[in-house]
């Protein structure tokens, strides 16, 4: 399958079938299979294998985020969003972690596309490409795109700063991706940050990007694995509210990320930011759940459905783009009325 998404031409891909081809259809989304250019972002403890499968049957790309789990609960969830949907979907690994076993178990199950994040996308793009797989891999520089595209990556995701969880660059969405698209092209890019509806898609496909990559309005999914602490946060902030830290570092050290602001943050940033362990509140056990588990202050874990505790305390990630997200709702609507907002306004 992932050697079919490489080599189909266009000509090949819009006679797939009747409805496979919409007016949003861009040349990668014939590449990777998909029919509008809406990418659901890997966000982390959120993505479900039901959120998956409903992005991709509303005819988008859906995303799995298995870097911290094993190799047979990956195969585990690949297999179940095959259950769910014959359609193309992809799986995220965060390249600052060992991520080897999980990659080869994705790519013999044939996962068909493959993107990577926050480290040298080489070796995988070298196993990915063998493999007949499509490599994205997340940017946040233009440097970093033109090494990326030299390493052998198919396709660029440029984050703007504007984004939700963890931060690669500094730039803003609307001067990062048309650069980026010029540095790299014919190279396709995807653009990410600040996008939660059909007005921003439309922006970022004027930028030159051929999809859009969204993450914080999916945690509002009703498929999202988001607690509803951490959902009404989302739905309550303003765009200022989504703050670019490095204050929820556990599990991830030195790595800037964007999060709602909440108690814990704002006690940090109240004491003068001050370096681990002398954090207010530092190794403080906020969240716990049935099976024994526990998750203390400053950690990178969001509430997740079954936690208890005082889970507004927890990293709540988000991006800039929460102030437009204003309900729960399921995530093939949330695709359709992305592309359909973002059509009309581009006149097709």
């Amino acid at each position: 399958m992932a050697e079919k998404l490489r080599s189909r031409s266009d000509s090949e891909t819009e006679t797939l079938g009747e409805g496979n081809v919409t007016p949003l259809t861009t040349p990668l989304c014939r590449q990777l299979g998909i029919e509008v250019p809406v990418v659901q972002a890997p966000i982390g403890s959120a993505v479900t294998t039901d959120l998956v499968a409903a992005v991709a049957e509303a005819g988008g790309l859906g995303t799995l985020a298995l870097t911290w789990v094993t190799a047979d609960e990956a195969v585990r969830r690949i297999r179940e969003v095959r259950r769910l949907t014959p359609r193309p979907f992809a799986v995220n690994l965060v390249l600052d972690f060992p991520v080897d076993e999980i990659l080869d178990a994705c790519l013999a199950e044939g996962v068909p596309i493959i993107s990577t994040f926050w480290g040298d996308p080489s070796a995988v793009a070298e196993r990915a490409r063998s493999a007949g797989a499509v490599h994205l891999h997340t940017v946040g520089s233009v440097s970093e795109a033109e090494r990326a595209v030299a390493a052998g990556v198919d396709v660029i995701v440029a984050q703007g700063c504007e984004a939700g969880g963890h931060v690669r660059g500094e730039a803003t969405t609307m001067a990062l991706v048309p650069a980026v698209v010029d540095a790299v092209h014919p190279v396709p890019v995807i653009a990410a940050g600040g996008i939660a509806d059909g007005r921003g898609l439309a922006a970022v496909l004027a930028l030159g990007a051929q999809a859009g990559w969204l993450g914080t309005r999916f945690l509002t999914a009703c498929e999202a694995a988001t607690h509803e602490v951490y959902r009404q946060a989302v739905i309550r902030a303003a765009p200022q509210d989504a703050v670019h830290t490095r204050c929820f570092d556990g599990g991830w050290p030195n790595a800037p990320h964007r999060a709602l602001r909440n108690s814990t943050l704002s006690a940090w940033e109240a004491a003068g930011r001050p370096a681990a362990p002398n954090r207010p509140g530092e190794g403080a056990v906020l969240a716990g759940s049935a099976d024994g588990r526990t998750w203390s202050r400053y950690e990178d874990m969001v509430p997740v459905p079954g936690m208890s505790g005082d889970l507004e305390a927890l990293a709540l990630y988000a991006g800039q783009s929460a102030g437009l997200v204003h309900d729960v709702a399921p995530a093939g609507r949330i695709v359709a009325d992305i592309a359909a907002r973002a059509a009309a306004l581009r006149g097709v």
